[in-house]
């Protein structure tokens, strides 16, 4: 479990100045729950995800994994807990399928870096999991946008953490394709007892599919189960505007007249 204890989420500008976006915000990522992460565009989504990850420091507070501190944990030992995806390119196109999630089980290697019986066993589970075993030759260059987010979330599982974070996974993705990786994440939650949270602009998918909604808005993080967040309004006022319109009941927008 991934716990943020009373954390400020922003940045900094130079070596003084901070940029505050939430303030005071407790969350609880929990095994076999998909957790969305949804509010307008530069809410402060990606930060607050890349601070849950330890990617970025929370200004203040503590966000502990396992009961321990993260911070104090070295990189090493972060990733034996968190599996990051991000929606940039951050790959070799000359790595085949295969090469790219065994990366995954670098943190479980020994010094030499080499895979053991137990490593190639848990990234032919990964493979088998996210139904690429007639990509595994494929060139990572060659594959397209929905084949390499698959490819990403099998190297994360294959890494097997105990909390997986995804930053847009949805990102450049057609609808089929988007469905197929949200139903692919509320999998490895309820299969594979997986703590798995995403940002997202696809604000319908995620009050579909998700167990748990984080809302990102106006310097407020408000976090509940989907039909709470929409029974209280807050989806309706986070998305607010003459232009657009939220049916409570069906839970889908409309472009106003």
């Amino acid at each position: 479990m991934l716990k943020a204890k009373n954390i400020s989420i922003g940045y900094r500008e130079g070596t003084k100045q901070s940029i505050l976006l939430a303030k005071d915000v407790n969350l609880a990522l929990v095994p076999g729950q998909l957790t969305a992460v949804i509010g307008p565009n530069g809410s402060g989504k990606s930060t607050l995800l890349n601070t849950l990850s330890g990617q970025i420091a929370p200004l203040s507070g503590q966000i502990e994994v396992d009961n321990q501190s993260l911070i104090s944990l070295t990189h090493w030992a972060q990733s034996k807990y968190l599996a990051l995806v991000l929606t940039k390119k951050e790959f070799s196109q000359h790595l085949s399928v295969l090469e790219f999630i065994e990366l995954g089980r670098i943190p479980h290697t020994n010094w030499l870096g080499s895979l053991s019986t137990e490593d190639h066993q848990a990234v032919q589970y990964a493979v088998h999991a996210t139904n690429l075993s007639d990509l595994i030759d494929q060139k990572c260059g060659a594959l397209s946008d929905g084949q390499m987010q698959r490819v990403s979330i099998a190297r994360a599982l294959a890494q097997d953490t105990p909390v997986i974070l995804l930053d847009e996974p949805t990102t450049h993705l057609d609808l089929v394709n988007k469905a197929q990786t949200l139903k692919l994440l509320r999998s490895l939650a309820k299969e594979h007892a997986k703590a798995v949270a995403y940002s997202t602009h696809d604000t319908e998918l995620a009050l579909d599919l998700a167990d748990q909604i984080i809302c990102v808005h106006s310097g407020q993080i408000i976090t509940g189960n989907t039909q709470d967040l929409i029974d209280s309004g807050v989806i309706k006022e986070m998305f607010h505007s003459d232009l657009v319109r939220f049916d409570n009941k069906t839970r889908r927008f409309s472009i106003s007249d």
